[in-house]
């Protein structure tokens, strides 16, 4: 696996003239965040050596490199699931090559169906913590020390300083942030009515079908992350609505406008 990674950051660094040190992965969506992207350049990961193919409809399945609030990023348009087939370490291969490129900040983004009462379709979430309910961890098997500790601790898994940058910025912003738990599982079903009750009962805000094995992943290689949610639904015992991708989609370009800000604003004050 070490190999490959290097095989492709040796192969981005040769198509790209300066390689950025903040990563974005895109979430169901909200690939239209591409679109502020500016001087960019694409690459299709069936172009990329040893990269999966997104297979989601509302992932593109590309590598973007370009500038964001004036600063380089690289964004991953169309991410990888575990409910695709992939196995974790297919998931979280782009964080592995993001490391070998010397990336020091991931924010990533999903679209997650909100269990807390106070939450409406439409808010974006900060994720604070997240509960793993994954059947694999992405660490599991032989580790690799060049790649990190054997242990890593995920008390911070998502960056305190991050977090407090992005409630500054919602505050300036005027931009309704709230604070919460994502819970992560496999999909592809939508949860049931006591499924989403279980998940808070458990401590969660949201739940989704992404994010978590790559945050592990970054922890893992020292790369600080923030992460956000978008609600696209609303699930518990007392909702009737039934969710579809279709619907997930059209919540989580509504909400757009307040990620890209968001995201914009942070990429620029990181």
């Amino acid at each position: 696996m070490t190999e490959k990674i290097m095989q492709t950051a040796d192969y981005l660094r040769s198509q790209i003239d300066r390689i950025p040190d903040i990563a974005i992965i895109l979430g169901t969506g909200l690939g239209p965040l591409a679109d502020h992207i500016e001087n960019k350049t694409e690459m299709p990961y069936s172009q990329i050596p040893n990269m999966p193919v997104s297979t989601v409809e509302g992932h593109s399945g590309k590598l973007i490199f370009g500038t964001l609030g004036g600063r380089p990023v690289i964004a991953m348009s169309g991410r990888f699931h575990y409910y695709e087939g992939y196995d974790m370490k297919q998931v979280t291969f782009p964080v592995r090559v993001f490391q070998a490129l010397g990336v020091k900040t991931l924010i990533v983004s999903n679209a997650s169906g909100g269990m807390n009462k106070e939450f409406r379709v439409g808010d974006i979430m900060t994720i604070t913590d997240h509960i793993n309910l994954f059947p694999e961890n992405p660490l599991r098997g032989k580790n690799d020390p060049r790649l990190g500790v054997r242990f890593p601790a995920m008390t911070y898994a998502y960056s305190p300083r991050l977090i407090r940058l992005a409630d500054e910025i919602a505050a300036r912003e005027g931009i309704r942030l709230l604070h919460g738990v994502y819970v992560g599982v496999t999909g592809p079903t939508f949860e049931t009515p006591s499924e989403y009750e279980y998940y808070r009962i458990i401590g969660g805000d949201c739940v989704g079908m992404s994010t978590v094995p790559e945050v592990i992943v970054a922890n893992h290689a020292g790369i600080d992350v923030y992460g956000i949610s978008v609600i696209t639904d609303l699930g518990g015992k007392d909702v009737t609505q039934v969710p579809t991708h279709e619907e997930v989609q059209q919540a989580a370009v509504i909400a757009q406008p307040k990620v890209v800000k968001l995201v914009t604003e942070l990429v620029k004050n990181i």
